[in-house]
Formats: C-alpha cells, structure tokens, sequence
C-alpha cells in the first residue's frame, strides 16, 4: 500500500528518534565512504575479488569467537581477517598458488569451517537464524551499541585518514605498480597497506549487509561511478557519493518497509549502477 510524502517523513522522523536508527545511519555512511574510497583502488587493480574472500574469513573467524562465547568479537574477527588479507597478498605473488585460487582456497575453506563449527558447538536454539543473519546481516546494523559506533568511527577515521595521506603512492600502484617501483615508491608495503584497510572495511562492513554481500558496497559505487567519469578523483568522488546515498536511502527504506537492510542496501546500489549505466549510455 502506497504511503503519502506527509506520512513518509512523519514516519521517517518517528523511527528518527530512536537511537538505534540514528546509529545504524551513522555506521552505515561511515562504512559506506570507507568502502567506496578503497572500491576504486580495488577494481582498477582487479582485486576486487579478494572482498569476497576477505568476508568469508571473517565469517569463519565470528564462528571461532562464538564457540568461546565471545559477545565483542571484533578483537578476534579483525586480526584473523588482517592475517588472511596478507596470507591472500603474498600467495598472488607465488608462481605455484596464484592469486585467484588462493582467494578461492581461502574464501571456500573459511566458510565450510565457520559452518562445521556454528553447528558443532552452537549453544543457540536457532543456528540457521544465526547463520543467516551472520551472512546477509538481517538485523546486526540494527542492534549497535554506542561503543560499537564509536569503535566503528574510529576504525574509518583510520582508514580515511591512510587513504588520503597516502593518496598519491596508492594512485601510482593503481595504475603502473612496475612504472612507481621504478620510481622508488615501495609497491609491497603500499599493496600490504591497502591489504589490511581492506580487512578492516570487510569487518566493518559485515556489521551492514553481511558476510555474502560486502563485495557489493565496494564493486557497485566504483563501477557505477565510472559509467560517468574517467579521472581517478573524479571517479572516487562520485562513488563516495553515490555509495552514501545508497547505503543512507537502503537503511531508510528497510525500516519503514521492513526489508532486509543488507539485500535492501544492495538492491539500491545495482539500481544506481543501472542508472549510471544508462546515463553513460546516452553521454
């Protein structure tokens, strides 16, 4: 049933004052500019990949941390997930592992583990519910506490403030890693940078759309942004933007509908990518 603008925005403003809207807003736009900034790095270099893998070692390492009983998992989900990004990184330079199969060997094997060890030692009545939401993240943005907004603030300032510091050496193994190693620029300590900002996105991100779905907030803002745009920093630009207003319009809409928020969240980022598409199209 269709709804007025009056009562869109009376109901808008109603679910507003709740805390717990107000956080997962604030979470996601964070999350959102995070992943849209290191997206556009990722998919030129064509490691846009290693996202999915990254998410399914996170998902093995939340499995881990349940079996202990662990309510903040994040300390052991995050090194976990850092190690398997340095693992992924070093093995794509190893002639007899290369890097597609190790992301898939990884990705496969953290998964199955996760899994075995959800159903094995699960104290939970509901372990499918918990898979599930673990994997698609139904209700997780929904369920922050205010030290988990401030951590995940403080995990993106890290990551923005890394990205912009080190914009120009990040640029320059984007494009040429050979011609910036010529150059002097230390190709390895920059791709293991960008390596772990990566597993410190794919954790955060888990919290908004869930292990299976993170690979779409850093794929589908950078690949709709260059439908309109050829320049490196018109491109990052525009898939910030793009990327916040999906991920603040998805969280608005799984609320008042009562959608999934992370299938919402996707669903409106392969709308924008569409559009953007077309628009391309035309220009």
């Amino acid at each position: 049933m269709l709804i007025s603008t009056s009562d869109f925005f009376a109901n808008l403003s109603y679910y507003l004052s709740f805390p717990f809207v107000r956080y997962a807003l604030i979470v996601s736009t964070l999350i959102a500019l995070c992943a849209s900034l290191l997206g556009v790095t990722l998919v030129l270099k064509r490691y846009s990949f290693i996202g999915d893998g990254l998410s399914h070692v996170a998902f093995g390492a939340i499995a881990i941390a349940s079996v202990f009983n662990l309510t903040n998992n994040v300390w052991i989900v995050l090194p976990i997930t850092i190690v398997a990004a340095v693992f992924i990184l070093r093995s794509s330079r190893n002639t007899k592992v290369r890097g597609d199969a190790a992301i898939a060997m990884t990705s496969v094997s953290a998964l199955a583990l996760g899994y075995l060890l959800i159903n094995v030692f699960s104290t939970s009545a509901n372990v499918s519910g918990d898979v599930c939401s673990t994997l698609f993240g139904s209700t997780s943005i929904l369920t922050l506490t205010k030290v988990e907004v401030y951590l995940c603030s403080a995990l993106s300032l890290i990551v923005v403030g890394c990205y912009l510091f080190f914009y120009n050496k990040l640029f320059a193994i984007t494009f040429d890693e050979s011609f910036a190693m010529a150059l002097g620029v230390k190709a390895q300590r920059y791709n293991l940078m960008l390596a772990v900002l990566v597993a410190v996105i794919i954790v955060l991100a888990m919290y908004l759309v869930g292990s299976l779905l993170v690979s779409a907030l850093i794929i589908f803002p950078a690949i709709a942004a260059m439908q309109l745009f050829k320049s490196f920093t018109s491109v990052t630009i525009c898939s910030v933007v793009i990327a916040i207003v999906c991920a603040t319009l998805g969280i608005v809409v799984s609320i008042i509908a009562s959608t999934p928020v992370g299938a919402t969240i996707v669903v409106i980022n392969m709308l924008a990518f569409g559009l953007c598409w077309l628009l391309g199209m035309r220009g």
